[in-house]
């Protein structure tokens, strides 16, 4: 494994982290859903190779994290610190 690609692996590794914390808030009639959903989400993409899809996935992964954390912020789940 070169430095990119332990580099991406990283930000994988992150994004999903903060994607379980995030789940946390959800509703509890539907957080085990959602932390199934991520966990098959990166698994999915476990054998992709082409670094510039990764960093398109990392981007994406970012972008519906962001609009999930919001969702949770409007609805009024509060943040957990």
């Amino acid at each position: 494994m070169d430095l990119q690609e332990f580099l991406l692996r990283a930000r994988v590794l992150k994004l999903y982290r903060q994607s379980l914390r995030v789940s946390r808030r959800a509703p509890s009639n539907s957080r085990d859903e959602v932390q199934l959903i991520v966990r098959r989400e990166i698994e999915g993409n476990r054998d992709c190779r082409d670094r510039q899809r990764i960093r398109f996935l990392i981007s994406d992964g970012l972008e519906r994290l962001k609009r999930f954390d919001e969702t949770l912020d409007m609805q009024g789940h509060s943040n957990i610190n």
